[in-house]
């Protein structure tokens, strides 16, 4: 099915690369993209690949393994990268692995302030990196979809929904046992993720909000995203674990298969609640490249066409939810 979807963004994408990009306005916030913050007003290689009299640009941009911009980010976006690659390059999805090593979120910043990478697809970095990138002003980060902290269970757990106060109370050890919020008089064991993980700096700004965080054993702690989901779905051959991860995972068929996505106020992490901005705990994925890339480089022509409307659409295909409605 992946590569059907594929196939079908490959058509699309072959005019949308078809011409050149508008360079952003300078001295813009370094996340808001100046001129590039918003998908629709981008230009560039997300456009439709003719001008105004329909005819397909003669000053057209193609993407090849030898200029195809250096792509770091987080893991989360790793499949992401790997079907921009596939379309437009025309490549099958599997032979495009060896151009996306993703380092996780910290990681690519620092790659990309270090000049190890050129652009990156990837969550909201860590307060001191952000520090870092807004000090330098040298570099352009937009927001091209929109993420969210959902929070899991064991399938066999018969709670369904948290209030955004039950998981504060739960990780600051105030509500250890599920019987407290209408389960069964089992331990709750809270799982969390490493420090510097993208999924760890989205809970404690979003859910924990400057609340103290309990000190888990090592136990309770993953150092990647499928080892938490690993631990929350196996744990002790019960339903006693609890953890998060973004929406994208608990999206993915495989990786959420034996858990339960719970709702938080009510409110189911839904493409269509996380876009309304109903669902309580959001964040955006960034887009990020220098704002020294020229206008006509390969840097800034995907970095657009990930806001026009050929990215926007693979991301949607991809599981992701864009910051334009373009499913459907």
């Amino acid at each position: 099915m992946r590569q059907i979807l594929l196939a079908m963004g490959l058509a699309g994408a072959i005019l949308l690369t078809a011409c050149g990009p508008k360079a952003p306005a300078e001295g813009s916030d370094v996340r808001s993209g100046g001129a590039s913050s918003s998908p629709e007003s981008s230009s560039g290689a997300g456009s439709s690949g003719e001008n105004s009299s329909g005819e397909a640009d003669s000053d057209a941009f193609v993407f090849t393994r030898e200029n195809m911009p250096r792509l770091d980010g987080s893991t989360s976006t790793a499949p992401l990268a790997q079907a921009i690659c596939a379309v437009l390059l025309g490549e099958d999805i599997s032979e495009v692995s060896d151009l996306v090593s993703f380092n996780r979120t910290t990681m690519s910043y620092r790659n990309l302030m270090d000049g190890e990478a050129d652009l990156l697809l990837a969550a909201e970095p860590a307060p001191d990196v952000l520090a870092e990138l807004e000090a330098g002003n040298r570099w352009l980060m937009t927001p091209f979809a929109t993420d969210a902290l959902v929070f899991v269970v064991n399938q066999d757990n018969p709670v369904d929904s948290l209030t955004v106060e039950q998981v504060q109370k739960i990780y600051t050890g105030e509500i250890t046992n599920w019987s407290q919020v209408g389960g069964e008089d089992l331990e709750i064991i809270p799982f969390q993720r490493n420090q510097g993980a993208g999924s760890q700096t989205m809970f404690e700004k979003l859910v924990m909000d400057g609340l103290e965080l309990m000190e888990p054993p090592t136990t309770w702690t993953a150092n990647s995203m499928e080892g938490l989901l690993n631990a929350v779905r196996e744990y002790d051959n019960s339903a006693a674990a609890l953890g998060y991860t973004v929406y994208y995972y608990a999206n993915d068929m495989e990786m959420a298969k034996g858990l339960k996505v719970l709702a938080v106020d009510g409110v189911s992490p839904s493409a269509e609640a996380i876009r309304a901005g109903e669902y309580p705990f959001l964040n955006p994925y960034f887009v990020a490249i220098a704002k020294a890339a020229p206008a006509d480089s390969p840097t800034r022509v995907l970095y657009d066409w990930v806001l026009g409307p050929g990215g926007q659409r693979l991301a949607a295909i991809e599981g992701y939810v864009p910051v334009t409605d373009v499913e459907g």
